[in-house]
């Protein structure tokens, strides 16, 4: 509170999956909340419950363009501003990757920028992705990845790359003060359907009755955190006090494999699909899990919601929600991203 007034919070990216949870968090906080979206990947339907709340409001802006007047003229600063405006799949990301890219680095400028005017904290919603397909495991914020600079994947891993040696020159030249989240794999309720990512695919293949997809033969790991735990890592961040320096890993360090990912979802479904393996996608890492040491030891973060509850939620929600379109969408092209 300032003044006895509620704090405002930019959100870029917050009609996406994990902004518009983000939103719900800030909100009930106490923050009023400023929403940016392109409404490129994100849906309006996951603000509906927002809209006529006091203290909400949603702004359609491309962060790569210059910001609307209705952000750089705001009658009340911002206090935090969240990037996490960015195509986080790889259908979605690979589909325009030009806007990708722009959006990783002229967006995160312009939102840069707008926090050294007003003076506002920033937050970048990186990724897992940056560490490429990891020589070193687990994965610690010291490592500076094995990433590929011209596969198809280049414009998101090496946009966030990008993004964060921008925001650690204007650390530098002390004119932000910022903090870098590098997100591991997030599920939970509002993801799409037609991300492409390894845990939407699988709940709605088994839910339509589809033959489960598998990459490879399905070793590979990756590491599952709840939407829930991820918000509170990220709110937990923004509001440090001490500058942590450099990036700190969020995600849950309890490393799981594709298939066994598909024989849980199985079980809490009760589907009886059959397993169709395809070749894994180019540049597609094999094994992703978070070193989050440096996030339990400034934050006091760990995840507390364990799978099998965070699955049994997802599932719900997407009976719930997309079960009724599931027969109609189009097939899923590839896996999870951070």
């Amino acid at each position: 509170m300032k003044n006895g007034k509620a704090r405002l919070a930019i959100v870029a990216g917050g009609a996406g999956f994990l902004g518009s949870h983000l939103c719900d968090a800030l909100l009930a906080s106490g923050l009023e909340v400023v929403c940016l979206d392109d409404l490129s990947t994100g849906r309006r339907e996951n603000l509906r419950h927002l809209e006529a709340r006091p203290g909400f409001r949603f702004v359609e802006a491309n962060i790569a363009a210059p910001l609307p007047e209705a952000v750089s003229r705001m009658r009340k600063h911002p206090d935090a501003i969240f990037n996490l405006a960015c195509a986080a799949s790889p259908p979605h990301y690979q589909a325009d990757p030009e806007h990708t890219m722009l959006t990783c680095v002229m967006g995160t400028r312009n939102l840069l920028r707008l926090a050294e005017e007003t003076g506002a904290r920033f937050l970048q919603a990186s990724t897992s992705e940056v560490y490429g397909d990891p020589d070193v495991h687990p994965q610690r914020e010291d490592y500076w990845g094995h990433v590929n600079p011209t596969g198809p994947r280049a414009c998101y891993d090496e946009g966030k790359r990008a993004a964060e040696a921008l925001i650690f020159d204007f650390r530098r030249a002390r004119r932000a003060d910022v903090r870098v989240a590098r997100i591991f794999n997030t599920y939970g309720p509002r993801m799409r359907a037609d991300d492409g990512r390894v845990v939407s695919n699988v709940i709605c293949q088994a839910l339509a009755g589809e033959d489960i997809t598998v990459y490879g033969d399905g070793s590979q790991t990756r590491s599952f955190c709840y939407v829930d735990d991820l918000v509170d890592g990220l709110a937990r961040l923004m509001a440090c006090d001490t500058d942590p320096e450099g990036a700190v890993n969020l995600g849950n360090p309890v490393e799981l494999t594709v298939a066994d990912l598909v024989t849980r979802v199985l079980a809490l479904t009760g589907a009886r699909s059959r397993i169709l393996r395809l070749p894994l996608p180019t540049d597609d890492p094999r094994r992703r899990r978070p070193d989050i040491d440096r996030a339990q030891a400034l934050l006091g973060w760990h995840p507390r919601v364990p799978l099998e509850e965070g699955l049994r939620a997802t599932v719900a929600w997407f009976r719930r929600e997309i079960a009724p379109a599931l027969r109609s969408r189009p097939a899923p092209l590839d896996l999870e991203t951070g």
